[in-house]
């Protein structure tokens, strides 16, 4: 059976590469010309998982499993079948097998949206963060770029020994608005707060 798919929507596509900027990866089996995209996340998030599965069914053989990872990590994931698409998005985001941040990319607020959903959270009063670690600096600083082109002020912030980042406290209500059409449910305990509460007034 053929195991290829064929062109991605807009909303396909922006969910794919808002995964690309989170836990998503793209890879190529041993034997295969074309790419494939595998989303893995912690059993405690199925419910985001079905909702990527849902969005991208038609470009899957089957639906997500829970399976084992390192210890009694439990995961849940699913891949889709190959795509040529997928194949240009990974000459696009890797180097080497190296995923990294694309310097022509322009975020859409949805890309937006499923990369906090993956690498998002928020610690204390009103840090919150977008957990990068594990693009270099050089691709951190490109992310800073991708969300000044939505009119979003961050920077990178330490943490511990690595760098992730920070969107700044003045530019959260504008993060808000622009992700919150968007954001699932089950994912706005990310936040921490609730968003009408804090910046209807």
């Amino acid at each position: 059976m053929d195991n290829t798919v064929g062109s991605l929507t807009q909303t396909q596509r922006s969910i794919v590469i808002g995964s690309l900027l989170g836990d998503g990866y793209l890879r190529i089996a041993p034997g295969r010309r074309n790419a494939f995209l595998e989303c893995n996340h912690s059993f405690s998030a199925r419910e985001y998982v079905d909702w990527k599965y849902k969005k991208l069914e038609l470009l899957c053989r089957s639906a997500p499993k829970m399976r084992f990872g390192n210890g009694n990590r439990k995961a849940y994931r699913f891949t889709t079948r190959q795509s040529s698409e997928f194949s240009s998005l990974y000459r696009w985001f890797y180097d080497n097998g190296k995923k990294r941040v694309p310097s022509d990319l322009k975020l859409d607020p949805l890309m937006l949206s499923v990369w906090f959903m993956d690498d998002g959270s928020k610690c204390r009063e009103c840090d919150v963060y977008l957990n990068t670690q594990q693009f270099d600096i050089e691709n951190q600083h490109k992310c800073v770029a991708l969300l000044a082109g939505l009119n979003i002020e961050s920077a990178l912030n330490k943490d511990k020994t690595y760098w992730r980042v920070r969107i700044k406290k003045s530019s959260l209500p504008a993060f808000w608005n622009i992700i919150a059409p968007h954001m699932i449910p089950f994912m706005t305990y990310k936040l921490g707060y609730n968003p009408v509460e804090t910046f209807s007034a």
